[in-house]
């Protein structure tokens, strides 16, 4: 989620509960809750796990607390680059056969947004799901040569593509100098759902560790036990369907975002504003590549006049 790097909140307490200390509490408390109960030597007594928890002193809690909030701390910095991965950022020789999976999850919503051809003309009902369908296309997939081997990676990506695209902006490199320009309420509802999408995506790949430690410590016992290491299984494939649920609804507002905030952006930048679309768009183009590129801007400067340079 390139976007999305440069402009992230700091280690606050809402946020490092939700994303980053809630799934490594969960899924350290089920690990421990198995190795209570005997895993991976013993006959499983979950019995024994129950009064293992009771018999727990002050100390000892602390302690597991201490190390789970560790977990969590250490695990932050990784965030990015665990979403990249949910995203579909893989070897090549992976990303090749889950692309055609993709593309051809594509071409059937693209199926569903024409409209039946023929003599009759098409329902209301038809056109409205056509146009439903082309709504969910556009957020849901980047165009062509964009496209990622996952459900949260394409996603992600077309809103990458989307937000900016109308403006003749590049939303990767335009978001990081929007995103102080945001008003104070969109600025909550933006990072709300960025946390809720983090958390989702954080609990996705915890659980799947989370699935295979179960796995190796239920084995030795084998039969009806290690179908316990599908539950934190079957968890992770919620969080994950969760996390792209989050992403669409963090897309839609990253996009009116910039079709509220752009002008804002620009008056931070001392740019001047655009008289009409076409305008806008050379500008914001201009803007974006030399961001993109590193180099100086060569657009002039709008400095706001104040009332004391008024008065004088």
């Amino acid at each position: 989620m390139k976007l999305d790097a440069a402009a992230r909140p700091g280690l606050d307490g809402a946020r490092f509960f939700l994303v980053d200390y809630l799934p490594t509490y969960a899924g350290a408390l089920f690990v421990l809750v198995l190795i209570w109960a005997g895993a991976p030597g013993s006959a499983l007594d979950f019995s024994d796990a129950w009064r293992t928890i009771a018999d727990l002193g002050t100390g000892e809690v602390l302690a597991i607390v201490l190390a789970v909030t560790l977990g969590a701390v250490l695990g932050h910095p990784l965030q990015l680059a665990l979403v990249r991965v949910l995203e579909g950022d893989w070897p090549r020789s992976v990303v090749r056969v889950t692309r055609h999976a993709e593309r051809w999850r594509r071409a059937r919503l693209a199926a569903r947004t024409r409209l039946p051809q023929g003599d009759t003309e098409p329902t209301e009902a038809q056109i409205q799901e056509s146009g439903r369908a082309g709504t969910r296309l556009r957020r849901s997939f980047p165009p062509e040569g964009l496209v990622r081997p996952t459900a949260l990676g394409n996603v992600l990506a077309a809103m990458e593509w989307e937000a900016g695209e109308p403006y003749g902006l590049d939303a990767v490199v335009a978001w990081p100098r929007l995103y102080p320009a945001l008003g104070s309420n969109t600025r909550l509802i933006v990072d709300d759902r960025r946390n809720t999408l983090d958390g989702a995506a954080r609990l996705a790949a915890t659980m799947t560790v989370t699935a295979i430690v179960a796995a190796g410590l239920l084995l030795p016992h084998g039969g009806w036990w290690t179908l316990l290491a599908l539950v934190p299984l079957a968890i992770a494939r919620l969080a994950y369907v969760g996390a792209v649920r989050a992403a669409l609804a963090y897309g839609e507002c990253v996009r009116t975002a910039f079709d509220l905030h752009r002008f804002d952006m620009l008056r931070t930048l001392h740019q001047p504003l655009p008289q009409d679309p076409e305008a806008e768009r050379a500008l914001n183009r201009a803007l974006s590549r030399s961001w993109r590129q590193g180099t100086g801007l060569t657009t002039p400067y709008d400095h706001p006049v104040t009332g004391s340079e008024e008065a004088s």
